[in-house]
């Protein structure tokens, strides 16, 4: 099952390089701006990420949830803690998230996996 994490970083990673390849200010801007939104200020990395979590699964973005879901793993956060966080995102955005909650839940199964 590690299996969608391995290939979800790979494309990512790939992606992310072709993109930056072609030295666009404006995206260099906007990933860097990204980067350091995440980074601790008078929020810590936690709550940032779980914050991100939620606006990615209201806005439905699977790579988005994919990418907050390995932060917070890699973070530290417990299962409990995500999952208290996707039940708001679901409470929020209604039931349209729920199938981006199934592949969340199989994200993270996978990230435990590891």
């Amino acid at each position: 099952m590690s299996d969608i994490v391995n290939e979800f970083n790979a494309y990512r990673s790939r992606m992310n390089d072709k993109i930056l390849a072609d030295n666009n200010k404006i995206i260099k801007r906007i990933f860097n701006l990204d980067t350091n939104a995440y980074a601790k200020g008078a929020l810590d990395v936690k709550t940032k990420e779980l914050l991100g979590l939620v606006a990615s699964a209201v806005l439905r973005c699977d790579d988005c949830i994919k990418y907050h879901l390995e932060t917070c793993y890699k973070e530290g956060l417990k299962k409990e803690e995500v999952i208290e966080a996707l039940s708001i995102a679901t409470l929020v955005g209604g039931t349209i998230v729920i199938p981006h909650l199934r592949r969340a839940y199989e994200f993270w199964d996978a990230l435990e996996a590891q």
